[in-house]
């Protein structure tokens, strides 16, 4: 029975103990807070009671109630720091420059590059067919000399690109030229297109652009002829200037 007696008016004195520190921990934790820190949009808080202080305050409570404290903002473990949104090194992966981070269209700022000269050359297929081939070989076509006007639609169409593709840089091209000729073994017309300029950005689009409205109009020039003419494989084929340096397809 004694020592019954014993055993409660030591758990009785650990108690009284224990309230007094944390009557004083409670009072240091309200005379700290609020103290905030913001950090790239993180929200901190931080309550200034020393570590050591707190773990020893969960030992004895752990000692009278047989089990730790739940973690609590006077926990022993230090705050974890808050994890940042990690983002991706820009040059990690080839990126879309016409959208920004919302993936929104854009228009990109070329202001910062330095001019150089840049020369873009494309070229494209129009597959006619026999019957059509022949008609445009004898310039038989009703319209007209097929091949004169298409060339000169390529190089109109050059100068309207940024017109056509709406997030191209007007550009003052130096040089355009735009060749036909005929190819008897799969009877069509192949096309080849350059264009050429001083500045900031490429004429990669201006050289497709070329070839591409050309061949539309070799289409548009023999079309009362044949409806099944194609126009095929349009792409480019060489690059010059810029940061990027040269490029070609073979």
């Amino acid at each position: 029975m004694l020592k019954l007696l014993n055993v409660e008016s030591k758990q009785q004195s650990m108690s009284v103990s224990l309230l007094q520190k944390g009557v004083v921990m409670m009072s240091m934790f309200r005379s700290v807070l609020p103290r905030v820190t913001r950090s790239n949009g993180w929200r901190c808080f931080s309550t200034g009671i020393p570590y050591d202080d707190i773990a020893e305050l969960n030992k004895e409570m752990e000692s009278i109630f047989g089990e730790s404290p739940s973690s609590s903002p006077l926990g022993s473990s230090p705050p974890q720091q808050p994890v940042q949104p990690a983002y991706e090194a820009e040059d990690s992966q080839p990126v879309l420059t016409h959208t920004d981070r919302s993936g929104q269209a854009k228009m990109v700022d070329v202001s910062p590059k330095e001019d150089s000269k840049r020369v873009a050359i494309a070229s494209c297929r129009v597959l006619l067919g026999q019957k059509v081939f022949n008609l445009v070989a004898s310039n038989e076509i009703a319209k007209g000399d097929v091949l004169t006007v298409a060339k000169i639609a390529g190089i109109t169409g050059a100068k309207q690109t940024s017109n056509l593709i709406p997030l191209c840089h007007n550009i003052n091209l130096s040089h355009v030229r735009v060749d036909l000729s005929l190819n008897e073994e799969d009877s069509s017309v192949v096309i080849e297109g350059e264009a050429t300029t001083s500045g900031k950005t490429g004429v990669e689009m201006e050289a497709m652009t070329a070839v591409a409205i050309a061949g539309l109009t070799v289409y548009d020039m023999c079309k009362a002829a044949s409806k099944d003419i194609c126009i095929t494989d349009v792409c480019l084929q060489h690059k010059s200037g810029g940061k990027s340096g040269s490029w070609s397809r073979n």
